[in-house]
């Protein structure tokens, strides 16, 4: 049991040290993929967001519109629980 951890803490240690060398093939950063899903990304992002803030600043106006208290009124006015 000793000899099996003890070839596999070898194994593990020598293994990293090669993989974390700087020596070999160097990538040349992100591929075509990477970028195409990067750019993906961002995309939906930016289609989302600005929907979201139409949505977001058209729930303000009519927060904060005089017309908001005038149907208010009127729903009181003629005991209408919905506007």
């Amino acid at each position: 049991m000793r000899l099996l951890a003890a070839a596999t803490a070898s194994l593990m240690i020598t293994g990293t040290h090669a993989m974390a060398s700087a020596g070999g093939t160097e990538g040349g950063g992100m591929g075509i993929a990477g970028i195409l899903f990067v750019a993906f990304i961002v995309m939906v992002i930016l289609f989302q967001l600005l929907p979201g803030m139409t949505l977001f600043l058209d729930i303000f106006k009519g927060l904060f519109s005089s017309k908001a208290e005038e149907r208010t009124q009127e729903g009181v006015k003629n005991n209408k629980t919905t506007l």
